[in-house]
């Protein structure tokens, strides 16, 4: 299968039976991560989110964006949360979209099909973030009422 995306809505090849997977920074450097979870529903069986960080960091991250995952990497690696995800989640597809060649090796390793992030957003006509964009908000607030 191509990695190449074919145009239609779907990074990829267009097919409703999949299971799509970001990586956390891939995902950090879309515009408005909510909307493309959003967008991926209608032609994904399931979407989520892995990466090496900290439960915890992915967790703060989908909150604050306000993005439903039906999965994420808990305590595991990427490796090994895509190798889990592939066994419980039964789609035809199984596609990872990244950023780096690290992410490629990974995603074959895995068995899953890898896209890079700029090849995903140019088929879905999603929005990569300006670098200021990508930046968290609330990581440096210098807001003296903030809980």
């Amino acid at each position: 299968m191509s990695d190449e995306p074919s145009g239609g809505g779907a990074p990829g090849g267009g097919d409703a039976d999949m299971t799509l997977a970001f990586e956390l920074d891939a995902l950090r450097n879309l515009a408005d991560p909510n909307a493309v979870f959003n967008d991926a529903r209608q032609w994904t069986e399931y979407v989520g989110v892995v990466s090496e960080k900290p439960t915890y960091v992915v967790t703060n991250y989908t909150r604050k964006h306000r993005v439903r995952q039906d999965f994420f990497s808990g305590p595991r690696g990427v490796e090994e949360s895509l190798e889990n995800v592939k066994a419980q989640f039964d789609t035809d597809r199984h596609v990872f979209v990244g950023v780096s060649e690290e992410d490629r090796e990974i995603a074959e390793v895995a068995g899953w099909e890898y896209l890079p992030l700029q090849d995903a957003a140019e088929a879905a006509g999603w929005r990569i973030a300006g670098s200021a964009a990508s930046t968290d908000p609330f990581e440096s607030s210098d807001r003296d009422d903030w809980p």
